[in-house]
């Protein structure tokens, strides 16, 4: 039988050019390092004016717009999750009621129902994520001491933390959408003057 050629005859070449190209290949990328970096920094500072330019235009059309200023006055929401509330909802009097902005929202449970048999499940979410991450959002940044901490906390102790959050995010929807509605929210307005 022949004598066939040992593997590392093969394998030596190979891995001395491979070293040969790792080693030099870093060095030619490394002088035209502070060019892409550079360019790179180009890019973020037009991006950053294109970022503010919007802020910009976003606060004027927000300045002047009732529901937004009004839903602020919510405990745990900002100006960031009312401009969510105001852009995502938009025309709020396409919807009936609070309950029909909750139930586009995704916020309300699904109803399955045969005859006498009726089974409440899990939320919808078949609405805007956004809205749904808004509220969400808010009701974990509720200051303590709020009528909508306390509701969460009653609510936690019968049906478990997430059904509670879920619930009164459904509230907190409500609320935003008389806020975004009416201009005000007379609710919050008697439990002040009742304090």
């Amino acid at each position: 039988m022949p004598s066939s050629p040992s593997r590392a005859s093969f394998c030596r070449p190979a891995i001395s050019s491979a070293s040969a190209v790792a080693i030099s290949s870093p060095r030619r990328h490394w002088t035209s390092l502070p060019a892409r970096a550079n360019a790179t920094l180009r890019l973020i500072d037009a991006y950053d004016f294109e970022v503010d330019l919007a802020n910009g235009w976003l606060r004027a059309r927000l300045a002047t717009h009732a529901g937004y200023r009004t839903v602020q006055t919510l405990p745990g929401v900002g100006p960031t999750l009312a401009a969510v509330f105001v852009a995502e909802i938009g025309e709020v009097d396409r919807f009936s009621d609070a309950a029909h902005l909750c139930s586009w929202a995704g916020m309300t449970p699904r109803h399955r129902e045969s005859d006498t048999k009726v089974h409440r499940g899990r939320i919808t979410k078949q609405g805007s994520t956004l809205v749904r991450w808004a509220a969400i959002e808010a009701v974990q940044r509720i200051p303590s001491g709020s009528w909508l901490t306390s509701t969460r906390a009653a609510i936690t102790e019968r049906r478990g933390r997430n059904i509670a959050t879920v619930a009164v995010a459904r509230r907190l929807l409500t609320l935003v959408y008389y806020g975004l509605r009416d201009g005000e929210i007379r609710s919050l307005r008697r439990g002040k003057a009742a304090a």
